[in-house]
This record gives structure tokens, C-alpha cells and sequence, in this order.
């Protein structure tokens, strides 16, 4: 058991990573906690609008669309932790301004878009830093592990912030939620502060003419990236747009109170950091059928979740449902991370964020609207359709383009194997134990 513990969390022996994560972890549960009352306190603003939710969706991620490839830019030039200082002190301030807003009852809903927009642009340049941060705190070897507790903090935060926000928003409303946030932020920034610039594994420094336009380029040659980027783009936008159709399904479908709402979303953060842990032990590249079949496996059950007939149904499907969100995510987020050169990884981490987070002002209004022409169960069932779609097509043109000949074997248990021409073969769902072609 203490060999098993030790691999699991083998990063955690580097300090400045150790540093990290408990910075992120204090960070995030705030975050999440703001995240739930933002929602909470835009749908009471306005009316029990969807379409308004998504609106509040879209302006906090819609500068990542159009600046997040000049902060990879700026990320592979200058030094990532103090740009992550930087960006995580200006959050203190605009949350701690909110809310001093709302517990002086002054607040508005232009005001919180307004809030969300800025808060979306610090967050174009924060995400691809620190997306592209974490291979200089471990290094190669240790880069697998490192991204999988990363993404499991990033997920138990999910856990806790949803579930406190939910009994906070019952007991003394929105607004010191926001101050418990501006003070968790204030963590972050002494972390980073603590930690040991001589021990990072930093790559050398992006040429001063290094351009975005040669990031592009390097992801155009490589139909490795293009492909979890093409899947990341479909399934991120339409998949995962949970914020908003939980808040809905919680309130409009089910007649929920807040807490509740907090236990959706836990439930879908129990699942989501157990599929985090469960990359822990990844020490190679994840291939490329483990990612298809993640991908099909989540829209089939993000499918199911919205056919749900109770809210009981709900929690339990949500649970499995956010197991392969973020093994699938991880999955993407690996097979990106560890195919890239060095000093490219900055520019190719903000082009993975931009297609991940950037699609979302585009189509989370999208959700809202046909979560209230259609129903708020909508939201779920077609973004499960399209996210199972996205994964079949994907298998089938690169099965097509490639030979691949799919069979079914039944011994020692039930698998796929898929066979390519010239190539070893590969069996699923054990992605990584190769067999040997016949």
C-alpha cells in the first residue's frame, strides 16, 4: 500500500510542485465556491434566465478566444510564474470589489457581466501558463504524474468549493463567498512566491521574434495534436458545458434549492477526480484509442444523464459520467503535452485552451437557448450525442485513412484490438499493453 501511495504521488516529492498544488488546491475551492454563487446570484438577477447564464458562460470565456494565442506567446517569452503572480493578484482585486458590491446591495446584472468579462481576460493568460508552468516544476519523467494530480486537485476542489458554496448561498447568501475567495487567491500568490526559481526545468528562452504564427504552423504538421485538439474543440464546447446545464436542470427541471445544485455538481466532481487518479500511473504518452474511447464512452453517458427521470437518477449517473470527462481530458491533455518540443509548449498549451475554453462563448448561449426552447435536459442529452458523434467519426476516418481492422476478442476477457498495417497492434480499453499483431 505505501509503494502504491508513493508512485501515485511521486511529484509531490518536488517542493516547488508541492507548493503548487497546495496553492491550487486553497485557490480553486474559492473559485469553485464563486463559480456556484455566480451562477446562483445571475439567475436570481435575472429572472431564471438560461439564455442570461450562458451569457455569464460566454463573457468570462470569450477573451480566451481571441487573446489566449498571444498569452502562449508571452508565456514561452517571459517567466511563467510571475506572469501566474501577476494574474492571480489582479483576480484578488476584481473579486474582492464584487464583493464588497453585493453585501452592499448595490449589485446589478451588467455588473456581473462585466466582472466576467474581465475575469475572462486575466484568465486567457493565466490557463496556457500554467497549463504550460507544470513541466518546469517536475521536469519529463515526472511531467504524466504531475498533470494527473494536477487534474485531481483541479477536481476535488470541484468537490468541496460546489458543496460549501451550496450550504454558504442557504446561510448567509452570495456575497461573503466572494470575499472567502479574494482571500484564497491571496494564497496562490505567496506560494508562488515561496517557491525555488533555481530548481524549475526551464526550457530555453522563445526567441524575441518567436511568432504565434509558427505555433500554427508546428500544429499543422502534426495530425497527432490535430487530432485530441479537433475532439477537444466538439466535446469541450457541447460536452462540457455542465455550468450551465446543471444550474437549469437543478432549478427549472428538478425545483431544487442551492444545495442541491452543490450536490450535482459534486457528484459529477466525485466521478471526475477519481477519472483524474486514475492517469496517476500513466507513465507514457496515452494512445490514441484510449482517448477515442473515453471520448464515446463520456457523450454516451452525458446521453443517458440527460434522460435522467429524478434527481436521485441524476447524482448517481453524473458520478460515472464525470469519471471519463476527465479521463478523457487528462487523456487530451497528455497525448498534447508530452508530443511538443519545449519551447513550443506555451504557444501549442494557449491553442489547446483557446479550442477547449474559447468554443464556449460561441456555444454556451447556444445551450441556454435550446435548454429553454427544448427543455433544460437539452443541454445534456445533445451535448452527450455530439460528444459520442465526434469520437465515432474521428474513429472511423482515422480507421479508414489507416486500414485499421477492429476485432472483438472475448479472452482472457472481453476487448477490441485494433490492427494497423505494418504496425503493432493495440488492444482497448488496456490502451497501453500492446499485443503483438497477428
Amino acid at each position: 500500500m505505501r509503494h502504491q501511495l508513493a508512485d501515485t504521488f511521486r511529484s509531490l516529492r518536488v517542493r516547488n510542485f508541492r507548493l503548487f498544488l497546495i496553492g491550487q488546491l486553497i485557490a480553486l475551492i474559492g473559485t469553485w465556491m464563486r463559480f456556484i454563487a455566480l451562477d446562483w446570484l445571475a439567475l436570481d438577477l435575472s429572472g431564471n434566465s438560461g439564455a442570461a447564464l450562458g451569457l455569464v458562460t460566454a463573457f468570462q470565456l470569450a477573451p480566451t478566444l481571441v487573446f489566449a494565442l498571444y498569452a502562449g506567446k508571452l508565456a514561452d517569452r517571459f517567466d511563467k510564474r510571475r506572469i501566474l503572480q501577476i494574474c492571480n493578484a489582479i483576480w484578488f482585486v476584481l473579486t474582492a470589489t464584487l464583493a464588497v458590491l453585493i453585501m452592499s446591495g448595490n449589485i446589478q446584472l451588467w455588473q456581473i457581466y462585466a466582472f466576467s468579462l474581465v475575469l475572462g481576460v486575466v484568465s486567457a493568460q493565466e490557463i496556457p501558463t500554467r497549463q504550460a508552468f507544470a513541466s518546469e516544476l517536475v521536469g519529463p519523467e515526472l511531467l504524466p504524474n504531475a498533470l494527473a494530480l494536477n487534474g485531481a486537485t483541479f477536481n476535488s476542489a470541484r468537490i468541496v468549493g460546489p458543496a460549501v458554496a451550496g450550504v454558504l448561498i442557504a446561510l448567509i447568501d452570495v456575497g461573503p463567498i466572494f470575499a472567502i475567495n479574494a482571500v484564497t487567491l491571496a494564497v496562490t500568490v505567496i506560494t508562488m512566491a515561496m517557491m525555488n526559481p533555481a530548481e524549475l526545468h526551464r526550457p530555453p528562452k522563445a526567441k524575441t521574434n518567436a511568432t504565434v504564427r509558427e505555433g500554427l504552423a508546428y500544429v499543422r504538421r502534426r495530425p497527432d495534436l490535430l487530432l485530441p485538439l479537433g475532439l477537444i474543440l466538439i466535446i469541450g464546447g457541447f460536452g462540457f458545458n455542465f455550468q450551465v446545464t446543471l444550474a437549469l436542470l437543478a432549478k427549472s427541471e428538478f425545483g431544487v434549492g442551492p444545495a442541491a445544485f452543490g450536490l450535482l455538481t459534486t457528484a459529477l466532481a466525485v466521478g471526475a477526480l477519481a477519472g483524474a487518479l486514475g492517469g496517476t500511473k500513466r507513465r507514457k504518452r496515452p494512445g490514441v484509442y484510449l482517448l477515442l474511447g473515453a471520448a464515446m464512452g463520456f457523450g454516451a453517458l452525458e446521453m443517458i444523464a440527460g434522460f435522467s427521470p429524478n434527481f436521485v437518477t441524476a447524482v448517481i449517473l453524473l458520478v460515472p459520467t464525470g469519471f471519463l470527462m476527465v479521463f478523457f481530458a487528462q487523456a487530451a491533455n497528455q497525448r498534447v503535452q508530452m508530443g511538443v518540443s519545449p519551447s513550443m509548449r506555451g504557444r501549442v498549451m494557449a491553442l489547446y485552451v483557446m479550442v477547449f475554453i474559447g468554443s464556449a462563448p460561441i456555444i454556451a448561449p447556444l445551450v441556454g437557448w435550446l435548454a429553454e426552447v427544448l427543455g433544460p435536459r437539452s443541454g445534456l442529452w445533445a451535448g452527450g450525442a455530439l460528444s459520442l458523434a465526434a469520437g465515432l467519426i474521428a474513429l472511423i476516418y482515422r480507421s479508414r485513412r489507416r486500414n485499421v481492422v477492429v476485432s472483438l476478442e472475448r479472452r482472457p476477457r472481453p476487448h477490441l484490438v485494433f490492427a494497423e498495417p505494418g504496425r503493432t497492434a493495440i488492444s482497448f480499453p488496456n490502451g497501453s499493453k500492446w499485443v503483438k499483431a497477428a
